[in-house]
């Protein structure tokens, strides 16, 4: 049993440095759907914490600095507070649809600047 249990820690210590060089060495732009893919995960699980969690995060993520991003993060900051409440009240279709839709736009629009590039 010991043997097993060293073989499975060992395998998770590899897991989590090969997510931990992932994240360090991931674009901010890949990041980002990474925080999306967490929060729709946990969604669809009905995780209100860990959802609400990453939502929090995609919120420290806005850029309320510059006038040309100002009205957006404003804009995404009062969805995902609604997101944040409607997990709280347990609307995880509506929190996930929303979280899906959003994910599905920024990679959209990361791709077309790519495309312009």
């Amino acid at each position: 049993m010991y043997g097993s249990a060293m073989l499975k820690q060992n395998h998770f210590q590899g897991a989590n440095a090969y997510i931990a060089k992932e994240i360090l060495e991931a674009s901010p732009q890949k990041l980002l759907i990474k925080i999306y893919d967490y929060a729709i995960v946990h969604c669809k699980k009905g995780n209100m914490l860990k959802t609400n969690a990453a939502i929090e995060e995609l919120i420290h993520s806005l850029n309320f600095e510059l006038d040309e991003t100002k009205e957006i993060a404003t804009g995404l900051l009062k969805l995902y507070q609604f997101c944040e409440d409607q997990m709280r009240k347990n609307n995880t279709e509506i929190v996930y649809e929303i979280l899906t839709t959003l994910r599905e736009t920024w990679l959209t629009a990361f791709n077309k600047k790519i495309a312009e590039e």
